[in-house]
C-alpha cells in the first residue's frame, strides 16, 4: 500500500480516537444513577423497547447491588442485551420515553446501565442460562447476527440441538463486522457469542450455502455478504444437507451487498463500500488500513455516519459527506450527525455524485448540486448508499417468496411460504435496529417450537397470540 494511503497518526493517536464514546459506568455512578428510576407501573421506557425488557426491574436490581438477578433479566429479554447496551438508539427508544426526561429533562441514561449490568454478567464467567433437557429437536440456522444468536439462545433453553452456520472467520454478523469500533469492539461482540456457545450451541464457521454445488452464484451462509475471493477457505454446503439434518431452517443473513452508484469510474481503485471499509477498522490493523488525505461518503444514513467519523479519526485531512436530499431527510439520527459535525466532517446537501475522475487511481469526484456541476479534489469513495436484497438466494435456494422489495415473506411467527424454513431480522424487515432483529429471533424460536410441538411458550413478556 503507498504510503499516501496510510494513516499520517501514530497507532497511539488512533487508539485514542477510536476510545469508546461513552466509556463504563464507576460502580458508584451506577447506583446513583439507579437511585433515580422512578420504577414506574407499566413503565413507558419497557414499551419502547423492541425485546421489551423488564427496565424498571433491571436498574431495581443494581440499585439493590444484585448485578447478577440484573443481567439476568435483560438477557431473558434481548440475548444480545450487551451489543444492545453500546449500540440501541436509546434516545429515540427507551431514554426517549422515560418519564424523567419529561420530568427533569433528563433521562436515566439506561443503556449505561444495561451495560454495567451485562459487563459484570459477561466477565464473571457465570453461566446465565442452562440448556434445556434435549427434546429431540434439531434447528438450522444460517447467519450469526443479532436473529441468529437470538434464535439460538431460546432454542437452545427449550432443549433444541442448534447449529448456527456462517460465512465469516468469526461469528456475531453485523456486532462483530460492522459497528463503528469507538461504539462497539469485536472483543465485546464474540464474549456475548460466547454466553450463547456456552448453551451447547454449535457454530460453523467459513461455511456458505449454496442451492447446487455446480452453481455457487446463488449462495449465503452468514450475516453479512464479502467478496467472492473471500470465499476461497470456505466450505460450500448445499442447503439440501442443512434441510436433512435438521427439522427446521431459520434464515437470519441479513441483506445483500452495497448498492452501485452506477456512475463512470466507480470500478476505479480507491472507491470502497462502507461496511467493507469498517470491516477493515475492526481488525484494529491501524497502519494496514488504508485511508485516503480526501475522502467522500455517498449516503446519510447511520452507516454512512460510522464511516464519515472513523475516516476523520483514522486521519483524513478531510472528509465530505455528499447526500442527494436535504439535511432533514437524512435518514442518520441526529445525535449521529451531531457527532460527525463535532469531527469537522463536511456536508454537501442536495447534491449527487456523477462521475469518478482519474486513471488507474481515482483523483476527483464529479458533483451535481444546487451551484451546478463541479469537480471536488478527492483520493477515496466510500459508497453507503444502502444494500441490494438477497432475492435469488431466497427463491432459487430457499424456495420462499419475497415481497415486491426483495424481503423474506413471513407471518405473525416469522414463518416463511415453507413451513419448515422461518427468517427474523434485517431479510425480513429491510434493515432496522439490532434490537428488532433480536425480537424476531425470539418469535421466530418460539413459532418454530409451536411448529414442531403444538406448544405456546413465552419469554419476558413475548408471546404469539395467533
Amino acid at each position: 500500500m503507498p504510503d499516501n494511503f496510510r494513516s499520517p497518526l501514530s497507532v497511539g493517536e488512533i487508539e485514542a480516537n477510536f476510545a469508546e464514546i461513552d466509556p463504563a459506568m464507576t460502580p458508584a455512578e451506577a447506583a446513583v444513577e439507579a437511585g433515580r428510576c422512578l420504577y414506574c407501573y407499566d413503565a413507558p421506557c419497557m414499551h419502547a423497547c423492541p425485546t421489551h425488557i423488564d427496565i424498571p426491574s433491571f436498574i431495581k436490581k443494581i440499585a439493590s447491588g444484585n448485578l447478577s438477578g440484573s443481567a439476568r433479566v435483560i438477557f431473558d429479554a434481548n440475548p444480545i442485551g450487551a451489543t444492545c447496551a453500546r449500540v440501541c438508539p436509546v434516545d429515540v427508544l427507551c431514554e426517549g420515553a422515560c418519564v424523567e426526561k419529561t420530568l427533569v429533562q433528563k433521562p436515566i441514561e439506561i443503556g449505561r446501565l444495561q451495560r454495567y449490568a451485562t459487563d459484570h454478567a459477561l466477565s464473571s464467567d457465570k453461566q446465565i442460562f442452562t440448556k434445556g433437557e434435549s427434546n429431540g429437536k434439531s434447528v438450522g440456522i444460517i447467519g450469526s447476527g443479532p436473529a441468529g444468536l437470538s434464535c439460538a439462545m431460546y432454542l437452545a433453553r427449550l432443549g433444541y440441538d442448534v447449529t448456527i452456520y456462517d460465512r465469516n472467520e468469526k461469528p456475531g454478523g453485523l456486532d462483530t463486522y460492522g459497528m463503528a469500533e469507538y461504539k462497539m469492539s469485536q472483543a465485546d461482540s464474540l464474549a456475548e457469542v460466547g454466553q450463547i456457545e456456552a448453551l451447547g450451541v454449535l457454530i460453523r464457521t467459513n461455511t456458505r450455502i449454496v442451492g447446487d454445488l455446480s452453481q455457487p452464484s446463488a449462495s449465503i451462509g452468514g450475516s453479512e455478504p464479502e467478496k467472492v475471493e473471500e470465499f476461497r477457505m470456505q466450505k460450500d454446503v448445499p442447503i439440501r444437507e442443512l434441510r436433512d439434518s435438521h427439522d427446521v431452517l431459520f434464515l437470519a443473513v441479513g441483506i445483500g451487498e452495497t448498492r452501485k452508484l452506477g456512475i463512470e469510474g466507480e470500478e476505479l481503485d480507491g472507491v470502497l463500500d462502507a461496511l467493507e471499509f469498517i470491516r477493515q477498522i475492526k481488525t484494529r490493523n491501524w497502519k494496514d488500513i488504508r485511508i485516503g488525505r480526501n475522502v467522500a461518503v455517498i449516503g446519510a444514513g447511520n452507516t454512512a455516519i460510522d464511516a464519515v467519523t472513523q475516516a476523520k479519526r483514522l486521519g483524513a485531512e478531510r472528509v465530505t459527506l455528499i447526500y442527494r436530499r436535504a439535511e432533514k431527510d437524512a435518514p442518520a439520527y441526529a445525535y449521529e450527525m451531531e457527532l460527525a459535525k463535532k469531527d469537522g466532517v463536511e456536508f454537501l446537501w442536495n447534491t449527487m455524485p456523477t462521475a469518478i475522475g482519474g486513471v488507474g487511481l481515482l483523483s476527483s469526484l464529479r458533483v451535481s448540486g444546487p451551484e451546478g456541476e463541479y469537480e471536488i479534489p478527492c483520493d477515496m469513495v466510500i459508497k453507503a448508499i444502502g444494500q441490494t436484497k438477497m432475492t435469488p438466494f431466497f427463491s432459487e435456494v430457499c424456495g420462499i417468496a419475497t415481497d415486491e422489495l426483495g424481503r423474506v415473506v413471513v407471518n405473525e411467527r416469522m414463518q416463511t411460504t415453507d413451513p419448515m424454513i422461518f427468517a427474523g431480522g434485517d431479510c425480513v424487515n429491510g434493515g432496522a435496529e439490532a434490537v428488532d432483529a433480536a425480537q424476531m429471533g425470539k418469535l421466530a424460536a418460539i413459532g418454530i417450537h409451536r411448529q414442531l410441538f403444538a406448544e405456546d411458550v413465552e419469554f419476558a413478556g413475548s408471546a404469539i397470540t395467533k
